[in-house]
């Protein structure tokens, strides 16, 4: 018979950094760096390791000898559960310290070129309620945080509303409150969760794919206008002549009500036809001109529609990006993987013309009503692949670029993109990225022609470990 192993405890341990992932750094006895959820710069600490990996290991802390005082007491019930606020443990002023020190390690690591220094980075003033979007989903088996044995409780009292705990897709944690929403977000969800308890409508069971309740999504704009978008597995009588209803009522805030039937195997609802019970498909939110003078854009938001998830600070990251660009007004710009055509329409007032290329064809179509709901009409926007759509025909038909401004997703961009960049020779690139270590892999491949002039970092998502990077290049 196998011996019970007794996990491996190294004590009094120095946490050194925060790293990627939201992990904490330590490195004991000059051993393999572990990373380590939850702790805190300057953290003395035992350790429990319990995954060894050929060049590092994990482990997790099981006692703290010391704090440091870089940290500061999390406001959240659910911390270390949910896994959505990885930093709320550090002060926000370290946050930003770490996230700064993120965006110099990539650019000094993998990007290896010269650069001018790191401006400092863009805090934000809302730390919480700060989201115009939230996703919960139900189970009817939650994360039971008791301790109470399984099958000891009644059915209602193992249904959850909330998020899906980390690496266990069919668990949800059942929240109680949630910061990241204004109000009444949270009161939003519990009236939801509530009423379909006292009504017994089955919740999701991901693993037998039955049961009606599956998500919600509540979007909000800053005008304090909310959508509720409800997602059943079936149809369902109560949901529709009961539920609705009763929301409507209980709160006015809700200006748009939307149901979606999705009976497959997988969230994805953008494919799926929408019922809007009550008000537009859409909300309206503003966003302030980069010049004064100019009138607020106005974005049409849909249930499915791409758009940053806090714009108060999409407003500092458009902004920052559009000081580094320097137009002029006679530029012609590329805005690749240009989603609903946001950034596309912050500048197009400012330069003559705006190409926008996305590879979802629905963001495009958000992007012309857009474009229209402005007035603006020196904007074409393409659907399509952006390593097949940007190639020499389609340069030779729109021009070739002045300004490119790219913002692509976390993977960074294609390395075919990269090299119709080089070919193009635009005289300004800015690069804007949610994934410091993508973008200075890409600038590196990019360094032959450009050189890089400016960089900008900006928090979107405070208490997370994400962070949004701006990088004005020019060529050389």
């Amino acid at each position: 018979m196998r011996k019970n192993k007794q996990p491996e405890i190294i004590e009094d341990v120095t946490i050194i950094d925060a790293g990627a992932e939201g992990m904490s750094v330590a490195k004991p006895n000059d051993d393999k760096v572990v990373f380590i959820p939850f702790g805190a710069p300057d953290d003395i600490v035992d350790l429990q390791v319990f995954k060894k990996r050929k060049n590092y290991h994990e482990g997790k802390i099981v006692n703290i000898k010391k704090a440091s005082d870089k940290r500061t007491e999390p406001i959240c019930s659910h911390f270390t559960l949910c896994g959505g606020c990885k930093w709320q443990h550090l002060d926000y002023k370290w946050q930003l310290y770490y996230k700064q020190k993120q965006v110099k390690d990539n650019i000094d690591r993998i990007a290896k070129v010269n650069y001018p220094g790191i401006m400092p980075i863009i805090g934000s003033e809302k730390q919480y309620y700060y989201r115009n979007k939230i996703e919960y989903s139900f189970s009817n088996r939650k994360w039971l945080t008791d301790g109470a044995p399984a099958g000891t409780h009644d059915e209602n009292d193992v249904k959850g509303l909330g998020y899906h705990l980390p690496g266990l897709f069919d668990r949800v944690i059942d929240i109680e409150n949630c910061y990241l929403q204004s109000a009444p977000s949270n009161d939003i969800r519990m009236f939801i969760r509530d009423f379909t308890m006292r009504h017994n409508i089955s919740y999701h069971n991901v693993r037998a794919h039955e049961g009606c309740m599956r998500n919600i999504i509540i979007r909000c704009n800053s005008k304090g206008e909310f959508m509720v978008i409800i997602v059943i597995n079936e149809n369902n009588s109560i949901v529709r002549e009961l539920l609705i209803p009763a929301l409507s009522e209980r709160f006015p805030e809700v200006v748009s009500i939307i149901l979606v039937i999705n009976n497959k195997f997988n969230d994805v609802i953008n494919d799926i036809p929408f019922e809007c019970l009550k008000g537009e498909p859409y909300l309206v939110e503003t966003m302030k001109a980069p010049k004064e003078g100019f009138g607020p854009l106005k974005f049409r938001i849909g249930p499915v529609s791409f758009f940053q998830t806090n714009v108060y600070q999409a407003e500092k990251l458009y902004h920052a990006a559009f000081d580094l660009a320097e137009v002029k007004g006679d530029e012609l710009m590329y805005d690749l993987y240009t989603g609903t055509g946001s950034i596309a329409l912050y500048f197009s007032r400012f330069v003559k013309h705006v190409v926008g290329i996305e590879y979802v064809e629905e963001a495009i179509e958000d992007a012309k009503v857009n474009s229209c709901l402005n007035d603006i009409g020196n904007t074409d926007f393409y659907a399509g692949d952006m390593a097949k759509i940007l190639t020499d025909s389609f340069i030779e038909k729109n021009g070739i670029p002045d300004i490119v401004v790219t913002d692509p997703p976390r993977a960074g961009m294609h390395e075919k993109v990269i090299e119709q960049l080089l070919k193009i020779k635009a005289k300004k690139i800015v690069y804007i990225s949610c994934n410091p270590a993508t973008q200075a892999r890409d600038i590196q491949l990019l360094d032959s022609l450009y050189e890089v002039k400016a960089i900008q970092p900006v928090d979107m998502f405070p208490h997370t470990q994400h962070v949004e990077n701006i990088v004005l290049l020019h060529l050389r």
